[in-house]
């Protein structure tokens, strides 16, 4: 019987764990690690340190943790991954030759190229001040790196999970059309690309576990597309079913989990707990990918500022009637209001408080423009200069500054071999990889049959999450919240109960957005998006949390008519 491929993960994005790296490469053994640098927001941040600088593009850290990973890596025979490569893949690629030299460690360096289609956008008029444009490419050029026999392959923009799927392919020799088995590879490269999320971190039901210190997953991937996640021995944290469905549930989508690569078919996932700390995944099945591939453009929005008031004790709505009429009297007297003034009061205080920042409420101010004039002194003296003239209390979470730019992230969709996909071998020849054989275009999975409503009984009063998990991100502006329930019963009540209307009645905030409802039985599931939530973008800040880290938090939070026997 074959061995199982056994890839790591050592990277959830651009600031991790500095020291995931080593842990990885000594806690146990691997033969891939990779790690997932890049993120909607990280692409703007790239964006303008190129500007700055035409050399960097790449994630910098990445090659510090060689400074001290190259040499276990190569000692223990583990090859490396890593979209670390950013706006400049080849730069990474050479630097990290360099590295390897001052070092000592001989070490054969690849990397994957094509995914940068800035040219393109300027002279297809994708819109203006376009930053960064760069196509999700998939597992085929890090295959050809591994096959021409790279110890260490960094690429661009590739889909989080071709880190896996891709360094799989290679191993296995499957061909480009076995979608099944690259459907497998790509679910367990999406459980693992947000590294500690899938082995208990910000995991809904954290308190059974001892999450302090969680350690990074490893994919034990077979012949067949099947897989395994687990961890290594005695690392921390804790790898159950609930933890890999939290994380197979993150910013995705409907049934079908569509790449440049493969459709996987989230509806056939099975899991199984196979001993502790180790979970099956199993069933997947694939479809051909649709024929196009997604680009994401990033962009300078404008200029941002931020004032937060503190409102605390008696009278909380008059005083923030008081000083909103105030400020807004300022902005209209200088002759340059913002082009967006949004104004929320959240209503952290209580009653009788025996804590002064308890008896506190919060009135945010923010403002955007293109002028950054218009959101700089004019706003920040006009809230400073009220100091004495307000509200009896007033006062500010921080002096206020003079404004910041924000990013805009948008995705358009260009016909798939329309993208070149460059696989830079490590003598330096330059291999095209080609698209896949065949595309078949998406289609909305009709709703599969509901189970049979748990029955009538006495109910009580609770919050959701008291018997359901939730996580929740962002894809864009759009969010999405997972819900998933860990018993039979209780799915035959969730998939009845949390309807899109009664979503959109345990978050108001949510009125008015189309909300689409996605089931997945077999994970006793549900996932909602909900569109626009957050504007252009987590890089626009349109909200609170501008990620939508929390809105499953928020919605667990919230109360509903629970049957009594499921409490």
């Amino acid at each position: 019987m074959t061995q199982p491929l056994r890839i790591g993960n050592a990277s959830g994005f651009y600031g991790d764990r500095f020291d995931a790296m080593k842990e990885m490469l000594t806690g146990g053994p691997l033969d891939v690690l990779t790690g997932d640098y890049l993120a909607e927001l990280t692409m703007l941040i790239l964006g303008r340190d190129r500007l700055n600088d035409p050399a960097r593009g790449y994630a910098k850290t990445f090659l510090r943790q060689l400074e001290e990973g190259l040499g276990l890596a190569a000692e223990r025979g583990v090859k490396l991954v890593a979209n670390a490569g950013g706006l400049n893949p080849a730069g990474l690629a050479e630097a990290v030759r360099e590295l390897a030299k001052r070092v000592g460690v001989e070490v054969r360096v690849a990397h994957v190229e094509g995914d940068e289609l800035l040219g393109r956008a300027e002279r297809e008029g994708w819109g203006a001040g376009v930053l960064t444009a760069n196509a999700y490419l998939g597992g085929g050029g890090i295959g050809a790196c591994l096959r021409a026999g790279a110890d260490v392959v960094v690429t661009g923009r590739v889909t989080d999970a071709a880190l896996v799927s891709g360094v799989a392919a290679a191993h296995f020799g499957w061909a480009a059309a076995d979608w099944d088995r690259l459907a497998g590879a790509v679910v367990a490269g999406h459980v693992l690309e947000c590294g500690t999320q899938a082995t208990g971190g910000n995991y809904a039901f954290f308190g059974e576990h001892d999450v302090r210190h969680p350690g990074f997953p490893v994919a034990e991937i077979h012949a067949d597309g099947s897989s395994v996640i687990t961890k290594h021995p005695g690392a921390g944290g804790a790898v159950n079913v609930g933890t890999v469905t939290a994380q197979l549930l993150y910013e995705t989508g409907s049934a079908r989990y569509a790449g440049p690569d493969v459709t996987a078919r989230l509806d056939t996932v099975r899991l199984a707990q196979d001993r502790p700390d180790r979970v099956r995944i199993e069933g997947v099945r694939g479809e051909p990918p649709p024929p196009t591939l997604k680009v994401g453009l990033t962009r300078m929005g404008g200029w941002r500022n931020e004032v937060v008031f503190v409102l605390t004790g008696l009278d909380i709505e008059a005083k923030a009637a008081l000083v909103r009429e105030q400020l807004e009297a300022a902005l209209e007297a200088a002759g340059r209001r913002p082009s967006e003034v949004r104004w929320t009061l959240a209503r952290t205080d209580r009653a009788d408080a025996a804590v002064q920042e308890e008896a506190s409420a919060l009135l945010r101010l923010v403002v955007r423009d293109a002028d950054p004039e218009a959101v700089g002194r004019a706003v920040s003296s006009a809230a400073v200069e009220l100091g004495l003239a307000s509200y009896p209390g007033f006062h500010l979470t921080a002096p206020p500054g003079k404004g910041a730019p924000y990013g805009v992230f948008e995705a358009v969709f260009v016909e798939a071999g329309s993208v070149p996909h460059v696989a830079v071998l490590p003598d330096g020849r330059r291999l095209d990889v080609p698209p896949p054989p065949a595309t078949q275009a998406l289609a909305e999975v009709p709703e599969p049959a509901l189970p049979p409503p748990l029955g009538a009984g006495r109910t009580r009063r609770a919050p959701l999450g008291r018997l359901a998990g939730a996580r929740s991100g962002d894809k864009g502006g759009d969010a999405n919240v997972g819900v998933w329930v860990r018993t039979d019963e209780a799915w035959r009540w969730l998939a009845h109960a949390l309807t899109v209307e009664t979503f959109h009645e345990l978050l108001p905030e949510t009125a008015g957005l189309s909300v689409v409802r996605h089931v997945l039985p077999r994970l006793r599931a549900l996932n909602f998006t909900v569109e626009g939530l957050l504007g252009e973008g987590v890089a626009a800040q349109a909200r609170f949390d501008p990620q939508a880290k929390a809105l499953g938090e928020w919605l667990r939070s919230r109360h509903l008519d629970i049957p009594e026997v499921l409490l």
